[in-house]
């Protein structure tokens, strides 16, 4: 899923240019490509589809130039994750309907690469002749407020996978005290918006939990793959309820199981974020850049990916990030003022 359009990352990240396609990390690939990365061995190639704003469909091409063009399916308006996995689950059904389907964010981090494929591997062979619906559960390591979480039983593993748990419930964003419940519970896990399914699953669950968004999708089954697919996808796609997954079906459907999981996960949803997952140096800084200098600099992230020499000197909390012709300077703290700095007068 790549159609989102943040600028929670600004300056690197814009609504022309949103973060799923910069390299926030500092390696040379960009969040989505790092996506398609990490699937390499778990599906082929040509099984690899992107979901994204038709805005975005050029910036998919650039930089996953190996996916086929009618693996690139373009949303004319925006209406929340449920309708985007409907569209392309129907898609992959006209093809093959018994495909086994990972769904997943294309702006999140995931740092142990190894473990993500031993996780995915093993939902899919649990999903793959069953009606589970599996979400991955990224195991809590502090009182989170930002993320939704998931209430497992843990008092009974799956007998075909002893990993995988029945979910009680979903979980809105906490508050502080309660995410602190949560952690010492051991029973709490954070929603990362992975989901495993097989195509049959997906579907029924949404003819019987969305017929709205059903009735859509399987009037268009003959029309994909022709000449009319995307006339009638700008014409009906707009008619959907917007929706999220977590609503539309995980929080109403039965069989609904998660895999607790550690692989180094993140959503990335601040500076922040980023600085607590990268490592840092020996006090504390996060530096992203070809020529960084920092004294008497501590507790900063510094994310200057362009060729220019950078010198911090006397900072402590505060980010420094540049992009083209924009300079952010400002505490780590007051990060979610962004919004407000960039405001036109």
């Amino acid at each position: 899923m790549a159609g989102g359009v943040g600028s929670r990352f600004w300056p690197m990240s814009t609504p022309e240019m949103p973060k799923q396609f910069i390299d926030v990390l500092g390696c040379g690939r960009s969040l989505i490509q790092l996506a398609y990365d990490r699937f390499q061995g778990i599906c082929l190639p040509e099984n690899f589809w992107v979901v994204t704003s038709a805005r975005y469909v050029d910036l998919v091409k650039e930089q996953l130039p190996d996916l086929q063009d009618d693996h690139i399916l373009r949303e004319p308006c925006r209406r929340g994750t449920a309708p985007c996995i409907a569209y392309v689950s129907w898609k992959i059904k006209a093809k093959n309907p018994r495909a086994n389907i990972v769904v997943t964010p294309s702006d999140h981090v995931v740092l142990d690469n190894r473990e993500f494929f031993r996780v995915v591997k093993s939902a899919m062979k649990f999903t793959a002749d069953s009606d589970a619906i599996v979400t991955l559960g990224m195991k809590a390591t502090r009182p989170e407020t930002g993320y939704g979480y998931i209430e497992a039983d843990l008092s009974m593993a799956c007998p075909s996978n002893k990993e995988i748990y029945r979910v009680d419930k979903f979980r809105e964003k906490p508050d502080l005290a309660t995410a602190k419940r949560y952690l010492q519970k051991k029973n709490y896990f954070w929603n990362a918006g992975i989901f495993v399914w097989n195509v049959s699953t997906i579907v029924n669950a949404l003819r019987v939990y969305q017929p709205n968004i059903g009735d859509i999708f399987e009037r268009m089954l003959p029309y994909f793959y022709t000449d009319k697919e995307q006339e009638l996808i700008d014409e009906s796609f707009p008619l959907c309820e917007n929706i999220s997954i977590d609503y539309a079906i995980m929080e109403k459907a039965d069989e609904i199981y998660v895999f607790p999981a550690s692989f180094g996960w993140s959503d990335l949803g601040t500076w922040g974020s980023l600085h607590e997952h990268m490592r840092k140096d020996v006090y504390d800084n996060l530096c992203l850049g070809p020529d960084i200098k920092v004294y008497e600099t501590r507790n900063c992230v510094i994310h200057t990916l362009q060729e220019k020499k950078v010198i911090v000197q006397g900072l402590d909390g505060y980010l420094v990030a540049e992009n083209q012709d924009s300079l952010l300077v400002c505490r780590l703290t007051e990060e979610q003022r962004i919004g407000d700095f960039t405001k036109e007068d």
